[in-house]
């Protein structure tokens, strides 16, 4: 795949200057939380993570291309807009295809992180499998993702809203 890329200049001087980077996914901010707690959140993982030595690149699809790092500006109008995409591995071609924007979510970053070559990724808490799974099959892409991209996630583990034994089955 040859996704567009858009490095935020802070971004983009961190890999020339060998820093370490730190992918975030963006899904908190456009339908986790309400503006302007979403924003003042992220802007306290992205400080977080700057505060631990390394650069944080909040990843998210805007117009069609994917924004690893969100400059201040951007952060915000992301934070305030309106119908958003919520992106997982299944729905981000379909974002990039169609020049829509959306969020993240731990499958998209972390797709997104490798094509980007970030080798680590924070998150709050994994996907898995849903409640009434059984008979639903609603199992996160998060967990074949898990599987089959190279980048170390840093997690809480699986959400407790999931059913977590199914999860860890």
């Amino acid at each position: 795949m040859n996704a567009p890329l858009a490095f935020s200049p802070e971004v983009a001087a961190a890999r020339a200057a060998g820093q370490p980077v730190v992918a975030l996914e963006s899904t908190i901010i456009t339908h986790g939380m309400p503006h302007p707690q979403n924003v003042a959140t992220a802007r306290q993982v992205e400080a977080a993570v700057r505060a631990a030595g390394a650069v944080p690149a909040t990843i998210a699809v805007r117009r069609g291309r994917i924004h690893i790092g969100l400059t201040t500006e951007v952060l915000e109008e992301l934070g305030q807009a309106r119908d958003v995409l919520k992106l997982s591995r299944a729905d981000l071609a379909y974002a990039l295809a169609t020049g829509r924007t959306g969020s993240t979510t731990v499958s998209a970053t972390m797709i997104a992180a490798q094509l980007a070559g970030i080798e680590v990724f924070a998150t709050g808490g994994i996907g898995g499998a849903h409640r009434g799974a059984e008979t639903s099959f609603d199992i996160s892409a998060d967990l074949s993702e898990l599987a089959g991209t190279r980048v170390s996630v840093v997690s809480a583990g699986a959400k407790a809203i999931l059913d977590l034994p199914k999860t860890l089955e």
